[in-house]
């Protein structure tokens, strides 16, 4: 396989714009206190990209299993370490789902998820990192 390669360039000490190996761009952001961010900071991306790894998971094995998905979200909630580093130590992402979906099809989406495909999840949890997970699955007005 070839190598990955992306790039992050300054634009101010504090901002940078990163472009990914699939080509799309993003700003990585460090505000000054005061100042509004303009693009999440680096830590929030990890999380935010984690969040994204097994968003998209979820509904993808859903949508296999014929399952709809009438609206999704994952709530997620992070502690991080005290001192410096100050890496991540705890993620716990709550999922909320609306539709007719059977329990035990989000119980296997997000086992799935988080045990085989979202390598985001998978490699954090290598590192120490401690991720939980819970679910609310709300009903749409027909059921099943």
């Amino acid at each position: 396989m070839a190598a990955l390669k992306a790039t992050i360039e300054m634009e101010t000490p504090r901002l940078f714009q990163a472009k990914g190996y699939s080509g799309a761009k993003v700003p990585i952001h460090f505000p000054k206190e005061g100042e509004t961010a303009v693009g999440p900071g680096p830590m929030e991306m990890v999380l935010l990209g984690v969040g994204g790894c097994t968003a998209i998971d979820i509904v993808d094995i859903l949508g296999k299993e014929r399952e709809t998905v009438d609206s999704f979200r994952v709530e997620m909630e992070a502690e991080k370490a005290p001192e410096i580093p100050k890496v991540f130590t705890r993620i716990h992402m709550r999922y909320v789902l609306r539709g007719n979906i059977k329990e035990a099809s989000v119980k296997r989406a997000i086992d799935l998820s988080m045990e085989k495909y979202c390598s985001a999840s998978i490699m954090l949890k290598r590192g120490g990192v401690d991720i939980t997970t819970s679910y609310t699955i709300e009903r749409s007005a027909t059921a099943r």
